[in-house]
C-alpha cells in the first residue's frame, strides 16, 4: 500500500475518534440535569422557636471563632435577600456602640435575618432602645447581648466631661460607670477598659429595671441577658461574668 494512503487512512481515523467524543460529550452535557441552586440558610419561625438562649450565645460565640480565625461562613447575599423579604425570625438583639470598627453583625458572622442590632453611642439605654429590645423579646428572640468595646470613644468622652450639643446627655449616662470604676484617664487604656465593662453592666441593670416586660422573661428563662467586650485590636469578644 503506498505510504500517502497509509498516512492519510490513520490520520482519518483519528479524526473519526475525536468526532465521536465531541459528539458523545456535547450530547452527555444536553442530556445532563441543570443543578438546583441550593436554598440559602436563613433564621426560621421553627429555628427561632427551638433555640434555647444558651444556644443563641453559643451561636454568636462560634461566629465570633470564626470572624477572628479569618473562616467566616461563604454567603449568597442576594438570595438572603429574597429568602428574608417576607419575615424575619432573629434569635437575638444586639445592643451595641455605634463605633464603626465593631460592626455586630460581622464580627459576630451572622447573615440577613439572624439578629437585630440596636446601636447607639457607648451602648447607653434609654427608652427607645428599651422599646426596641422589648419588640425583639416580643418577636420570639431569645438573647439580649449588651456589647461595649475596647478604645470606646463616648467613654473617653465620658471621662474627660466633654460638653457638645446633644452628647453631652448621652454621654452623662455613662458618668456613674466612670465614678464606679475610680478611673479618670482617658488615655490609659486600661481605665478606659474598665470604665467600658461597668457601662455595660450598668446597661444590663437598666434593662431590668426599667423594662418589666423584657424582665419577666428573664425571669422564667425564656430570653437571657449577658454582657460583652469587643476588642477593636484582636476582634476577638470576651463575654463578662455578672
Amino acid at each position: 500500500m503506498p505510504p500517502e494512503r497509509r498516512d492519510g487512512s490513520t490520520w482519518g481515523s483519528v479524526s473519526a475518534v475525536v468526532l465521536c467524543l465531541a459528539l458523545g460529550a456535547r450530547v452527555a452535557t444536553a442530556e445532563a440535569p441543570a443543578a438546583a441552586p441550593s436554598k440559602p440558610e436563613v433564621q426560621t419561625r421553627e429555628s427561632q422557636a427551638a433555640m434555647t438562649p444558651s444556644q443563641a450565645l453559643d451561636r454568636l460565640k462560634a461566629g465570633n471563632a470564626r470572624f477572628v480565625a479569618n473562616a467566616t461562613r461563604r454567603r449568597d447575599w442576594s438570595a438572603k435577600v429574597v429568602a428574608t423579604a417576607a419575615g424575619q425570625f432573629p434569635f437575638a438583639a444586639v445592643l451595641s456602640c455605634m463605633d464603626s470598627r465593631a460592626p455586630v453583625e460581622i464580627v459576630f458572622d451572622q447573615g440577613i435575618g439572624d439578629v437585630f442590632a440596636v446601636r447607639v453611642g457607648g451602648n447607653v439605654v434609654n427608652d427607645d432602645e428599651l422599646g426596641s429590645l422589648e419588640y425583639a423579646v416580643k418577636v420570639g428572640a431569645k438573647l439580649i447581648v449588651v456589647l461595649g468595646h475596647t478604645s470606646c470613644g463616648a467613654v473617653k468622652g465620658a471621662i474627660d466631661g466633654v460638653q457638645l450639643g446633644n452628647l453631652t446627655g448621652l454621654l452623662a449616662k455613662i458618668h456613674p460607670a466612670v465614678e464606679a470604676a475610680h478611673c479618670s484617664d482617658s488615655k490609659d487604656s486600661g481605665c478606659v477598659t474598665k470604665v467600658a465593662e461597668e457601662n455595660v453592666r450598668q446597661s444590663m441593670r437598666a434593662i431590668r429595671e426599667r423594662s418589666p416586660y423584657v424582665a419577666k422573661y428573664l425571669d422564667d428563662g425564656t430570653v437571657a441577658l449577658v454582657g460583652g467586650m469587643y476588642d477593636v485590636a484582636t476582634g476577638r469578644v470576651t463575654f463578662l461574668d455578672h
